[in-house]
């Protein structure tokens, strides 16, 4: 079972990362998105969730600080899935509907994080112990 843990901690691992060089290499893009929102300095918000992003798919990847990890990702979840996916404000219901989508899916990212603290640490094949 540990190498079962191992590859679901590699897949969200990257998956997390890949969305942390969005956040990166989109910045211009997601800055326009995340300041339609009303979210106040958007760069500067774009910038730091990335970092967020980094932090806890590289703790999540390699089992390093696994606790950091998971901090850096409720952090990030919490105003992220609140602000950005507010689908109750929503009047269009093709925008509702996806925003309905992002919400359910970061509840879903942020609860599945917080589980990997029940799990006793070192992790299986963790680098740093």
């Amino acid at each position: 079972m540990e190498i079962v843990f191992l590859i679901g901690r590699i897949i969200l691992g990257i998956y997390y990362l890949y969305n942390a060089y969005n956040h990166f290499t989109k910045l211009e893009m997601l800055t326009g998105y995340t300041g339609s929102k009303g979210v106040p300095a958007p760069k500067l918000a774009v910038l730091v969730a990335g970092v967020l992003l980094l932090i806890g798919g590289l703790s999540i990847l390699t089992g390093f600080q696994p606790t950091i990890g998971v901090i850096a990702l409720v952090v990030f979840f919490l105003p992220v899935t609140f602000l950005m996916h507010n689908f109750w404000a929503v009047q269009d219901p093709m925008a509702k509907m996806g925003e309905m989508t992002n919400f359910v899916k970061n509840m879903g990212l942020m609860s599945s994080a917080l589980m990997f603290l029940i799990i006793p640490q070192p992790w299986p094949f963790s680098l740093g112990g």
